[in-house]
């Protein structure tokens, strides 16, 4: 039944396929702060899958059941023309960030970006507002040749605000 989607090899090059073509997409902003409208928005997110490379694992998918982690039950994103995102509650390295280096919310995507002050850390996420979808990427030891990367994927649904 699973067919061609829980093949790994397939699922790795998709993924990768997918993270690739965000890199690209951030190399390709002319401008790395483009904040079209002003929102508040707030989601409950079930974690579906999560990429490890490490000097353990090469781009291996554990899947949700296999993971210690946790949904996000309360994620927040705020943003007010020309230039202000704030993001609460996908990790406290984005909460804590005052300076995201990449800034970007349209009616289709909400993209940030946030590197430490040594260059070595950095993490950046992705949300498709129409699907829920988000990918949430940590990139460690940057400035290695041994660079760890965790890559998380969540389904998103928005919440009504109380």
């Amino acid at each position: 039944m699973g067919g061609i989607f829980f093949n790994s090899d397939f699922m790795i090059k998709y993924y990768l396929g997918i993270l690739i073509s965000l890199l690209f997409f951030n190399q390709l902003l002319a401008k790395n702060i483009d904040i079209q409208e002003n929102i508040d928005l707030s989601f409950k997110c079930e974690l579906e899958k999560k990429i490890i490379k490490n000097s353990e694992y090469n781009y291996r998918v554990f899947f949700a059941k296999d993971l210690d982690e946790k949904d996000l039950n309360k994620f927040e994103i705020k943003s007010q023309q020309p230039e202000i995102l704030d993001i609460n509650g996908l990790s406290s390295f984005l909460s804590e960030t005052l300076k995201l280096s990449v800034k970007v919310v349209n009616k289709n995507v909400i993209l940030f970006k946030a590197i430490d002050k040594n260059s070595n850390y950095s993490e950046s996420a992705i949300i498709d507002r129409k699907t829920g979808e988000l990918v949430h990427e940590i990139t460690k030891n940057i400035n290695s040749e041994n660079s760890e990367k965790d890559i998380t994927f969540y389904s998103c649904s928005k919440k009504e605000k109380v």
